[in-house]
């Protein structure tokens, strides 16, 4: 993936005067964190605010390279081990140290996370034995060969072990069954700042729900310190008010204006960023047998036909979508990265085609259509809502009566992993920068054990796909890995397991006198806002 794909040039602005006027830093957030378990839910609104608490053995940077972060520097000892070096002289904002033996915890604690909506186990399932290698490394060995382990434990924020209540020596055996663990603190725990105690250039001051957090600068941070005294976090789930904060001045930065608002933001002396993302926004259709809330079809489910699926693929005009929806700040998107991204094949998108869709149908059994619901979140992506309507309108017009049920993230979110939703929308940015993340998460067959599929609400299994997933997560040569990606890609989209629609284009609004590097994951990290020089 090259810079100029995805990166925008830094927003530039004059310089803030005064300490003072530099020391706080105020943001509007679309969507709030649902926890600050780390380990809790694997949702960007979430990542984005601990990733100022926390942090990985490694880090990414905005195009999503892997960088050093406590872990210095890593390396393959064989096809099954890898060794990384531990940075020395890091604290964690209670003071204790950091060692091995806090990773060993980290590592520990992911399966035992109750009631998680989407584990971290996707990253843990695979290690066989964490342990320390002397004072300065740990040694990290895997059921087979992983190429991706250094991507994996970015997402992966080192937890503190004392703060966690861990006895002195912990002791790492798969699947939960880790020694020396004592009471695990379960994700209401972390409301605590006691308990959110990472390593990161912030801590946690509060964090009062439906409200804001605060964070303020972790004096003893190991690396550069970062320019804010005090971070206030905000939610502004509406897109109106989100606006006149900023143009109040009641905040200093938004993320994801208003598209139709984005030139009365900058007549009034604000500044605009945008990058292409690597956020996927896609269709996903119950293939588990019975599904609920479907009417007209004596019964069955129409969607384990993939005439049905490909059918609901072609009535959907993507192209319309981007430009009266979107505005233009989204590419229609036919695979589930956009190009040239590692593991992607240059898919076409599907084009609209309403007459053939019909027909697909009426083979397919169903001439007069069905009548079927969308869940979908109302405020948790770019105009999400007015996606699904869209959608549903398309839907109609080739007989599939489409009821739309739009709710907030949260409830979207626990209702979707109950199964209640036929069809839903949502979205996938890829953590690692590469197709296996989307595969394995979206598409794989679910798995709890094995850590495979656990956004897969809609149940799709594909035994090849997951054969040839399995095959390149266990592949260390990149070539070989990616054509297997491609391959394992291929066999869903033409299978139409999944559909496809846009990748969203981000944009962040800032006051003059600021600065933020666009990222493809999405992130808004208020410790990457700088003052301009």
């Amino acid at each position: 993936m090259t810079s100029r794909a995805f990166l925008a040039c830094l927003v530039a602005g004059t310089a803030l005067s005064g300490a003072a006027q530099a020391a706080d830093l105020s943001v509007g957030l679309k969507s709030e964190a649902t926890s600050m378990d780390p380990q809790f839910h694997q949702l960007s609104t979430n990542t984005q605010v601990l990733l100022n608490i926390f942090e990985g053995l490694t880090d990414q940077d905005p195009q999503q390279k892997v960088t050093p972060a406590l872990a210095t520097a890593w390396e393959a000892v064989d096809d099954t081990t890898w060794r990384f070096t531990l940075r020395e002289g890091v604290k964690f904002q209670n003071g204790s140290t950091f060692s091995a033996r806090d990773v060993i915890y980290t590592y520990c604690r992911v399966p035992l996370v109750e009631n998680s909506p989407s584990s971290f186990t996707i990253y843990t399932g695979a290690i066989a034995d964490v342990t320390a290698d002397g004072d300065k490394a740990v040694l990290i060995k895997t059921v087979g060969p992983n190429p991706l382990l250094p991507t994996d434990v970015a997402n992966l924020p080192i937890l503190s072990a004392d703060a966690a209540g861990a006895e002195a020596s912990v002791t790492y055996k798969p699947g939960g069954q880790c020694e020396g663990m004592g009471t695990v603190p379960q994700s209401a725990a972390f409301n605590s700042p006691e308990v959110t105690v990472g390593t990161g250039p912030y801590k946690l001051e509060s964090f009062v729900r439906g409200s804001q957090m605060i964070l303020t600068r972790n004096e003893g941070y190991w690396g550069e310190q970062p320019d804010w005294d005090k971070v206030t976090l905000r939610p502004i789930t509406s897109d109106g008010p989100r606006v006149a904060a900023l143009l109040s001045g009641d905040v200093d930065m938004i993320e994801s204006p208003p598209i139709q608002d984005l030139k009365r933001i900058e007549d009034g002396g604000y500044s605009v960023v945008d990058a292409l993302s690597n956020r996927i926004i896609y269709l996903a259709m119950d293939q588990d047998g019975e599904a609920p809330n479907i009417n007209g079809t004596d019964g069955k489910n129409p969607l384990l036909d993939k005439k049905v699926r490909q059918a609901i693929s072609l009535a959907v005009n993507r192209e319309a979508i981007v430009e009266r929806i979107m505005g233009g700040y989204a590419q229609a998107a036919g695979e589930l990265l956009p190009p040239p991204m590692f593991g992607t094949n240059g898919r076409a998108v599907d084009q609209y085609d309403a007459e053939k869709a019909k027909a697909l149908l009426t083979e397919a059994g169903y001439p007069d259509g069905f009548e079927i619901t969308l869940g979908t979140p109302n405020d948790r992506y770019i105009n999400d809502a007015q996606v699904a309507q869209a959608v549903a309108q398309m839907l109609a017009r080739i007989g599939i009566k489409t009821n739309v049920d739009a709710q907030t993230a949260s409830q979207f979110f626990s209702r979707r992993n109950k199964l209640d939703f036929p069809m839903y929308l949502a979205g996938w940015s890829a953590s690692s920068g590469e197709m296996s993340s989307p595969l394995k998460s979206l598409v794989a067959t679910y798995d709890k054990a094995a850590g495979t599929g656990p956004t897969n609400a809609g149940r799709y299994s594909n035994p090849e796909m997951d054969k040839l997933l399995k095959e390149a997560m266990s592949t260390i040569d990149d070539a070989k890995r990616e054509d297997l990606l491609k391959q394992a890609e291929q066999l869903v989209l033409d299978d139409y397991g999944i559909i496809p629609l846009h990748y969203e284009q981000t944009v962040w609004a800032v006051k003059k006198g600021l600065t933020y590097e666009p990222r493809v994951d999405q992130y808004t990290i208020a410790s990457d806002v700088h003052a301009a020089k």
